[in-house]
C-alpha cells in the first residue's frame, strides 16, 4: 500500500513532464497570410505551405528566413496533391523550419520568375514571427 502511494505521485509527475514536452514539440502549419503574425515556441516546428506552379516559371524565393530565429529543416518540397500526373497543373511548395531562439523576425517569400529581376514579384508572403 505504501509503495502504491509513492508511485502514484511519481507517475503523475512523469505524465505532466511528458505532456509539457510534447506540447513544446507541436507542429504549426501555415498556408495563408491571414494566419500572420505568428507566435511560436522554441523547438516548435513550423510548416509553410503555399500554392505554386513551377511549370509557369514562377518559384517562391526566400527573401528573409527569420534567421537566426528559424532553422531550415531542408529544402523546399514541391508536390502536386490534387492532379497527380497532370503536367502543368498547380500544386504546393512546402518548407519546414524549427524555432531555435527567442526573438522577433519575419518570414518573407516572393513568388517570381528568377530571370525577371527588374519586375516586382507576382505575389509575396510576409509574416512577422515572434519566438518565445
Amino acid at each position: 500500500m505504501t509503495a502504491a502511494r509513492l508511485l502514484l505521485p511519481l507517475g503523475l509527475s512523469l505524465l505532466g513532464a511528458c505532456a509539457q514536452h510534447s506540447s513544446s514539440r507541436q507542429t504549426l502549419q501555415v498556408d495563408s497570410q491571414a494566419q500572420c503574425p505568428l507566435q511560436i515556441r522554441t523547438q516548435q516546428t513550423l510548416i509553410l505551405v503555399l500554392p505554386s506552379n513551377p511549370t509557369t516559371g514562377f518559384r517562391w524565393q526566400l527573401a528573409d528566413a527569420a534567421t537566426p530565429l528559424l532553422r531550415s529543416l531542408g529544402p523546399e518540397v514541391y508536390s502536386n496533391p490534387e492532379d497527380v500526373g497532370l503536367v502543368g497543373s498547380a500544386g504546393q511548395s512546402t518548407w519546414r523550419f524549427q524555432a531555435e531562439t527567442a526573438g522577433e523576425g519575419r518570414l518573407h517569400l516572393q513568388y517570381r520568375r528568377p530571370w525577371e529581376t527588374d519586375l516586382p514579384p507576382a505575389e509575396t508572403f510576409d509574416c512577422p514571427i515572434q519566438v518565445r
